[in-house]
């Protein structure tokens, strides 16, 4: 795998995990840049979805001279509102202007299930209700079925970010059931670097994370791009 200028991550601009947890996951892709979206501090809803699009594609603007190999688009709950086609829009919007491959967080979650042949998953979100069901849609449009989901109801970024790892750890233990494949916990604001290893250890059963899936899903791109690299 080459890495011949680096990695672009786009996120919300009260983001303070995702960069470091990548960083942990993935230190090859340095060096990594950091495009920030503003947004409200309220939690995202459908109607902010358009000034959201607007805001990505100008927080993108200084990067588009330093050609980025590899772009993450790291709002996971934009993707799942936006949907499917919306999601692809964005990403082909994306692509297009810094001309890189780039790796959606909202698709990388069903990817990452995906490979794992599950048909159901239980889910661990810190979002409101209509993010919880785009969420749902998003996935069940994918083949998989959400078998329970629990979240931390978050109204705000301040709540957001002052969920702790444990507390995590916590809610995903709550959530998951007998009858559940696979467990991924959704938001890359939410920390899960060390719980995830330890999770999949004690529930013998495939656990994910948004990052964990956007790092998995950013190697595996970079991966099949140099299978078809010319010498």
């Amino acid at each position: 795998m080459t890495n011949k200028s680096g990695a672009l991550i786009i996120v919300p601009a009260n983001n303070t995990t995702m960069v470091k947890e990548l960083m942990a996951l993935c230190p090859e892709l340095a060096p990594i840049s950091v495009a920030r979206v503003p947004r409200a501090p309220r939690t995202l809803t459908s109607a902010d979805l358009p000034a959201y699009t607007e805001g990505t594609l100008a927080a993108i603007e200084p990067f588009i001279a330093v050609r980025p190999e590899l772009v993450f688009y790291g709002c996971t709950a934009a993707g799942f509102m936006a949907g499917p086609e919306g999601n692809r829009r964005m990403v082909e919007k994306l692509s297009s202007r810094l001309r890189a491959k780039v790796v959606s967080t909202a698709d990388a979650m069903v990817q990452a299930l995906q490979s794992a042949g599950v048909s159901n998953a239980a889910i661990v979100t810190p979002y409101l209700a209509s993010v919880n069901a785009g969420l749902r849609t998003y996935l069940e449009n994918s083949g998989i079925r959400v078998e329970a989901l629990d979240s931390f109801h978050c109204e705000n970024t301040d709540q957001l970010g002052r969920i702790a790892e444990e507390q995590v750890r916590e809610l995903a233990l709550r959530t998951v059931t007998p009858a559940s494949e696979a467990l991924f916990i959704a938001c890359s604001q939410l920390p899960t670097l060390r719980i995830v290893p330890e999770l999949r250890a004690q529930l013998h059963i495939p656990v994910w994370s948004s990052i964990g899936a956007t790092a998995w899903a950013g190697r595996r791109a970079l991966a099949m791009a140099d299978a078809i690299e010319v010498p």
